[in-house]
């Protein structure tokens, strides 16, 4: 058998290896950019009323479309369609934040649970997938769907307490944690083939 031929107790199949290790510069930079956009909903004062919506709408349009891009340019990575999903509820979180900027801060409080429902049950299902094929680093998306989970937890026992600062910090929190997760499995699958190579 070649060396550069996996065996048949191989972790991750070759092609599936190679898939990772060839778009790995992609999720690498969009999980640096979440990083970045968390930060920047972190440290930003709170907001209130208008500016809150039209804000966090373009946080998620930004995020949604980003997550889009990188998706269908690693179509062929473990987990698509959950990634897919994933992207989209971004994106329809910021369409609707945006629709009509004046929507009370009750209506964005909604909007934001749903998301961070939604999201975390696709992202806990997507890090399974990794995990399946063994991509390395799924344990970083496990704790970032669990993580949403837990802000809708919060939002919700909060309430009405917690509009008054909590909105621009769970998001931040959220970006800042998919983001890490991103990145942790990007640099994991950068040495998949090498390491197959030199097997």
């Amino acid at each position: 058998m070649s060396p550069l031929q996996p065996s048949a107790n191989s972790e991750v199949p070759p092609t599936l290896a190679k898939s990772l290790h060839d778009h790995w510069g992609v999720f690498l930079a969009e999980g640096i950019i979440l990083i970045l956009l968390g930060l920047a909903a972190i440290v930003v004062p709170l907001i209130a009323g208008l500016a809150a919506t039209v804000f966090l709408g373009w946080l998620f349009l930004i995020a949604g479309v980003l997550g889009l891009v990188a998706t269908f340019r690693a179509k062929h990575a473990p987990g698509f369609n959950w990634s897919l999903l994933s992207a989209l509820a971004a994106l329809i979180a910021g369409i609707v934040l945006l629709w009509n900027p004046l929507q009370s801060l009750v209506t964005l409080t909604f909007v934001l649970i749903a998301f961070f429902i939604v999201d975390g049950i696709l992202i806990i299902i997507l890090s399974i997938a990794h995990r399946r094929e063994l991509s390395g680093k799924w344990e970083w998306m496990m704790v970032n769907g669990i993580i949403d989970l837990i802000l809708a937890a919060i939002i919700i026992s909060g309430l009405p307490g917690t509009l008054v600062w909590a909105l621009g910090l769970l998001v931040g929190i959220d970006l800042v944690f998919g983001g890490m997760a991103l990145v942790a499995v990007a640099l994991d699958a950068r040495n998949a083939p090498s390491a197959l190579g030199r097997a």
